[in-house]
């Protein structure tokens, strides 16, 4: 090998190894950081607030990830524009896993909602994994003289428009099995949207407003301690949870609500990063131990919010 000037001549041999070893670099730092993910923190963003079905379920998976992957998933509660200030916020971060989405429901439901949004999401928005199907219950403050659906409607039609129905925001589960309700029932109840379903369940039990389908995650322990009256669940089947509590579908023939939840990151994230977090959110979800403590630590967060109204 001769060296000319800044020039260097090099056997066409070692050439042709050198080019295919550049090549190979980007795949082979990809990879890498692929299988060093994550080095620091990851934000995980929550579009409600605290204490709701979607927080309790990034709560729990996140722990769950946290202590897989040995880096803290920090969940941020962004409230707000049925969830597109959480969205817009997670496409606009670098796709590099560090920056994660609670996906549900009200994503798909805001595209037909806003006639324009800054995002697309089906577009802007890489999956990750799906987490759960969720229930709904359907619950009134126990002040409502109505024990059972029929009741209820009987109840609503006797008092059109006057009975207010709280949801955890514009666009959302609980939202939309109220807005289902009130077709298939034919009765008329004033929409109250929160930012969330813990402020729509304190108002609840407050009285501010008589009627609420939130998550059975986030409401389940104030029908079992009487703080709200349970009706039905939004499912086609009753709950284990709840054996006694009956389906809306037994007193309205057809009617089914229920609320998902799901990752997603932004486009162009690294393939190896998203089947990295699909595979540990899969083990999760087979995971025994994860489902009992789900339902343990759902029931004491609960708990803690009842402790924190009443201080």
């Amino acid at each position: 090998m001769q060296s000319q000037g800044n020039l260097v001549n090099l056997p066409r041999r070692n050439f042709l190894h050198l080019a295919a070893a550049a090549a190979a670099l980007p795949a082979v730092s990809r990879i890498a950081r692929a299988q060093a993910y994550p080095t620091r923190p990851v934000h995980w963003i929550v579009g409600f607030t605290p204490a709701g079905g979607n927080d309790i379920v990034a709560r729990l998976m996140g722990q769950w990830l946290s202590e897989r992957l040995g880096q803290p998933f920090v969940i941020e509660n962004r409230p707000g524009a049925g969830t597109n200030i959480a969205t817009e916020a997670v496409v606009n971060a670098p796709p590099d896993g560090y920056t994660l989405l609670l996906a549900n429901l009200a994503n798909a439901i805001n595209a037909t909602l806003y006639e324009k949004l800054n995002f697309n999401f089906i577009r802007d928005i890489a999956p990750v994994a799906g987490i759960s199907q969720a229930p709904l219950i359907m619950v009134v403050n126990p002040s409502v003289p109505a024990k059972t659906v029929p009741e209820f409607i009987a109840y609503a039609k006797a008092n059109p428009g006057k009975i207010n129905m709280g949801s955890a925001g514009i666009g959302s589960a609980g939202h939309l099995a109220g807005e289902l309700f009130k077709m298939m029932a034919a009765v008329s109840l004033v929409h109250v949207p929160y930012r969330g379903n813990a402020p729509a369940l304190t108002d609840l039990i407050a009285g501010q407003v008589e009627v609420l389908f939130p998550s059975a995650a986030s409401s389940i322990e104030y029908v079992k301690t009487g703080k709200l009256r349970g009706l039905a669940v939004t499912v086609a089947v009753r709950l284990e949870t709840l054996p006694d509590l009956p389906t809306v579908g037994e007193s309205i023939p057809g009617y089914e609500a229920s609320s998902l939840y799901g990752i997603g990151a932004p486009r162009n994230t690294l393939a190896e990063i998203v089947n990295k977090l699909n595979k540990e959110v899969n083990a999760a979800l087979a995971d025994p131990k994860m489902r009992t403590h789900s339902q343990t630590s759902a029931a004491r967060r609960c708990r803690d919010r009842r402790t924190s109204s009443a201080s």
